[in-house]
């Protein structure tokens, strides 16, 4: 039995394929196999086509980059428009979606669209690279057997300062580490928000510019953060992660 939407023959597979998070040689952060699978494709759903393109001619695809089929799926595409995206794949085509994000459907709108194309029998391929979450949580040392990640936490600082404490409580209950980002022109102010909110016996994580030359990962309790100068964040992605031991 078919399911949603499916057609005739079998579809194509989507393949999520991770790029790097940023200035970082190619064979640093993604096997050989993701890049093969890269170089082969000839259609991609991409957040901007400028982009894509720059990480594909890195990649030095199979086909000339004027000859790649691109669809652009972003925040601003209306749900209805989703479907139309899934046409190559269900006429057979495989497809690769890249991501501004890093990784496809990590805090992105990829994720939409891989649901929508298991409810319609495509298969959908994971590709290994970096996930800027993953390595700020094993960089943490804080705990790795539980945790959550929350993307963005409110923009205005009255209703973050309760989300941070809503976290650093979810933290303690739930002996887990939370894990959130910031929009980087807005980092300075997510710490600052932390250093005021938080306990001063909290563990803070603070990742920026994971797998670059510039990498900076350190884990303290907010008290030590409090006491040393604080990292230049702006404009530089950050992830931020909170722990309390439990008592």
């Amino acid at each position: 039995m078919r399911t949603e939407g499916e057609i005739p023959g079998k579809p194509g597979t989507l393949f999520l394929i991770p790029t790097p998070l940023g200035a970082t040689p190619l064979d640093w952060v993604l096997p050989e196999a993701t890049r093969r699978i890269a170089q082969r494709l000839d259609c991609y759903i991409v957040e901007h086509a400028k982009t894509a393109r720059a990480f594909l001619k890195l990649v030095d695809c199979n086909t000339p980059l004027q000859q790649i089929e691109m669809h652009e799926l972003s925040e601003h595409t209306p749900a209805v428009r989703l479907k139309d995206l899934l046409a190559p794949l269900l006429a057979g085509k495989d497809v690769g979606l890249i991501s501004e994000a890093g990784c496809p459907a990590i805090a992105d709108p990829g994720a939409d669209l891989a649901r929508l194309a298991h409810r319609h029998g495509i298969p959908v391929k994971p590709l290994v690279g970096p996930s800027s979450i993953l390595l700020a949580l094993m960089g943490s040392g804080l705990v790795g057997q539980r945790f959550a990640f929350h993307g963005y936490l409110p923009s205005k600082a009255e209703e973050r300062t309760l989300a941070i404490k809503e976290l650093e409580k979810r933290a303690q209950k739930d002996d887990a580490a939370q894990a959130f980002i910031e929009t980087p022109y807005r980092n300075r102010a997510m710490l600052d928000s932390l250093m005021q909110a938080c306990r001063t016996d909290t563990w803070l994580t603070v990742a920026c510019d994971l797998t670059l030359t510039s990498e900076f990962l350190r884990t303290r309790r907010i008290e030590e953060w409090q006491r040393q100068a604080k990292p230049d964040l702006d404009r530089r992605p950050s992830v931020f992660v909170l722990w309390r031991e439990k008592g």
